[in-house]
């Protein structure tokens, strides 16, 4: 098995559904919640970590094997993504590549493999039904023939409103939901996320957790909102505006001036969300401090 990258960001929640020392238990959780099953033994699980195909310094999908029969793949989004199967089928061939024995592949008989299931777990603020179903023939050019490949993704909305049935079976995913819904309600106050923290701690929502982990849980939501509305709305706008500006100023300038006005949108955001600590700011933009000091001292102005 592939030695893990520590130098990713990860969410709050995968933190808490794979590298917290609650991670087996709340997997266990999630896995029973989506089977209706009962089990309590946590060394049935087997976490296993798949390097993310598509953002190098930032991986927010789990995976593991229950019981070594079934291969639970589980991602959270709080952005919508039509293209999440042809995501999966490039990590399900990694995954089976890590947790299979290389000879397995050239031996005569046939091979049982662990099933697999794919997951979404969504809370954006985007309406979406409660609960749906992707496919990755969705994505063919042409009609599947009988022998070509499927992939189905159930995607789950657990935001606390769309009431899913999950949220009642895993307590685990409902406190989450419900502390990202005070991060939300304080988005408008000077430190939302630090206020959520101290309402979620007062209120017995992931209090344990949030006791042990509070600055961390801090730090990995600056990073993951810069990361998900950089997904959500600058990556696209940046890759044009680099490639307009390229037509006149040469492709690679372009792309470059792209790059920057992204890390200062960045920035910007940050600041109107009332997140003060400089330091924090400037590793989710990926800038010095005193360039954050400087891009803060002109909105000022």
């Amino acid at each position: 098995m592939a030695t893990e990258n520590r130098e990713y960001k990860d969410s709050v929640f995968v933190d808490l559904f794979y590298r917290d020392e609650t991670a087996k238990k709340n997997l266990l959780s999630l896995y029973n919640a989506l089977h209706d099953t009962s089990l309590s033994d946590e060394s049935l699980i087997k976490k296993l970590k798949i390097e993310n195909i598509l953002y190098k310094n930032f991986n927010n999908d789990i995976s593991c094997v229950v019981g070594n029969e079934v291969f639970v793949f589980g991602e959270h989004q709080s952005t919508i993504n039509p293209n999440i199967p042809v995501r999966y089928a490039m990590y399900a061939g990694r995954a089976y590549e890590q947790a299979l024995d290389k000879r397995d592949r050239y031996r005569t008989h046939l091979v049982k493999i662990p099933t697999p299931e794919f997951y979404v777990f969504y809370n954006g603020q985007q309406d979406y039904p409660a609960q749906q179903e992707l496919s990755l023939s969705d994505a063919f050019m042409s009609k599947p023939g009988c022998n070509s490949m499927e992939l189905k993704v159930t995607v789950i909305n657990i935001n606390t409103d769309k009431a899913h049935k999950i949220l009642e079976k895993c307590s685990i995913l409902r406190e989450y939901s419900l502390f990202i819904g005070a991060v939300r309600t304080h988005a408008d106050e000077q430190d939302p996320i630090k206020k959520a923290i101290e309402e979620c701690i007062r209120k017995g929502i992931l209090a344990e957790y949030l006791k042990r982990k509070g600055s961390e849980v801090r730090n990995m939501l600056v990073a993951e909102y810069s990361y998900e509305e950089d997904i959500k709305v600058k990556q696209e706008e940046a890759k044009q505006e680099g490639l307009s500006q390229g037509l006149s100023q040469g492709l690679s300038q372009g792309l470059s001036q792209g790059m920057e006005r992204e890390k200062i949108d960045t920035v910007q955001r940050m600041l109107k969300m009332n997140i003060l600590d400089l330091e924090i700011i400037a590793q989710a933009a990926g800038l010095t401090i005193d360039d954050v000091v400087k891009i803060k001292d002109k909105n000022s102005v």
